[in-house]
């Protein structure tokens, strides 16, 4: 049963054409990056980033030659997209995307995540061994078919992100319909259509909508009655999230996904139309198969546990934003707050105030005072600015948050010398205060 659901051989011409949907949507993602001005604002303009707490030593490339990564990684975008010495290209790209990804947490997004995940999946697939120059310079490796695990893992993997996405939303402030109203009227002063999303039925839309659409939408993919219904609804969904809220590649690469639910010779017939299709019911043998399982299964495991670990740590993961990335929780709430910051000459016991333009962009101030493992890291590189000066100090944190239109309230202990304290990756923060957000 096994080999027949993962190693049958099947036509490759979804895998194919979301190649080439992949690889210009790579490319586009990554020079948009400098046209739209997001590395200027993002990786420039700022002094240091908050990477990835464990991974200090990733920092941006000083200008130009942040702009040139990113012009580099554009060309391996189209040495996917064309299949030109594939194999290279996108082992390149994951490596050069993903250490952009964990470099800088102030534009977190779930997409950039997705990113980093498919470009790594995409390079165990044979995804150039048809319509590519690999083929043109090396006719030996052409083929018309894949093993069908091909399909499946992309498959699982959408659907392990669009469930937990809607399960995430399965909360009071999104089912009473709080955070869509406050998403809509954050869009009241968009040209043309910002009026329009202040109607009444909107956030219902968003709501509800989401919950149902997230829940729902591979399920009904993956039944042929209903798998034509379910694109359409896909084409609005996410055309909506396009415009409404701006999210770069991601509904275009959303609906690019749809290429692995339809027949394959109706895509074949859409997109490559001189392609032989392949029909032959066969199962290949794969001498690397317990191997494949053992990797997938891992990953998949990982994939699975990842956004629920916030269960286990205590208090409400809105407020400590313990286990938050990661996890495919998309636009659930609204966080705003303000800090001050406090030094303490250990020797000479002088307290100074940290003027924080002088050390963070307007993106990254809003961040040092919401998001308590940016707090920590801030007060971290605090000390070792200080230490270069020869002072041994003390930072102390004053910060006020405010969750979904909730009254501010404190977030982080301010007797807790936070230059000194630990940050425990797996458990809570004794040192981030109860939300009550439950109560």
């Amino acid at each position: 049963m096994l080999n027949k659901i993962l190693f049958k051989q099947i036509d490759n011409s979804a895998l194919i054409v979301f190649r080439i949907i992949f690889g210009l949507l790579c490319f586009l993602e990554s020079v948009g990056a400098i046209f739209t001005g997001w590395v200027k604002y993002t990786l420039i303009d700022s002094k240091f980033t908050f990477n990835f707490i464990g991974l200090d030593f990733l920092q941006p490339l000083p200008t130009p030659w942040i702009y040139v990564y990113y012009i580099v990684m554009g060309i391996f975008g189209l040495g996917i997209m064309l299949g030109y010495k594939y194999r290279f290209s996108i082992i390149a790209f994951t490596v050069l995307w993903t250490s952009i990804y964990l470099t800088q947490k102030a534009s977190y997004n779930n997409h950039y995540y997705l990113l980093c995940l498919l470009s790594g999946i995409m390079v165990f697939l044979p995804a150039n061994t048809y319509a590519s120059i690999d083929v043109k310079l090396n006719p030996k490796i052409k083929t018309i078919s894949m093993p069908s695990w091909c399909k499946w893992v992309f498959v699982l993997q959408l659907f392990i992100m669009y469930t937990y996405a809607a399960v995430a939303k399965i909360y009071p402030d999104w089912l009473d319909l709080t955070v869509p109203t406050q998403l809509m009227q954050g869009k009241a002063n968009y040209p043309i259509i910002g009026s329009g999303l202040q109607h009444p039925f909107v956030p219902y839309l968003v709501g509800y909508g989401g919950i149902l659409y997230d829940g729902l939408i591979i399920p009904l993919l993956l039944f042929k009655p209903t798998r034509r219904l379910a694109f359409f609804g896909s084409i609005f969904f996410h055309l909506f999230n396009s415009i409404v809220f701006g999210v770069g590649i991601f509904p275009y690469l959303a609906l690019a996904f749809s290429l692995f639910f339809f027949d394959a010779k109706i895509i074949k017939n859409l997109f490559l139309k001189k392609k032989e299709f392949y029909s032959i019911n066969q199962i290949k043998p794969l001498n690397y198969k317990p191997y494949l399982l053992t990797i997938a299964g891992i990953y998949f495991i990982v994939q699975i546990i990842l956004p629920i670990r916030h269960h286990f740590i205590t208090d409400n993961v809105l407020w400590t934003e313990e286990g938050h990335r990661l996890s495919w929780r998309m636009m659930l709430r609204s966080k705003s707050g303000y800090a001050t910051y406090k030094v303490v000459n250990k020797k000479t016991n002088k307290t100074t105030i940290v003027n924080l333009d002088h050390y963070l962009s307007r993106k990254q101030k809003r961040m040092i005072a919401t998001k308590p493992d940016v707090i920590w890291q801030f007060a971290q590189h605090l000390k070792r600015d200080y230490k270069t000066k020869g002072q041994d100090i003390a930072v102390y944190v004053n910060a006020k948050a405010s969750v979904n239109g909730r009254p501010y309230k404190t977030l982080i202990d301010p007797k807790v010398d936070l230059a000194n304290a630990k940050w425990n990756v797996f458990k809570h923060n004794d040192w981030i205060l109860p939300s009550q957000l439950d109560k």
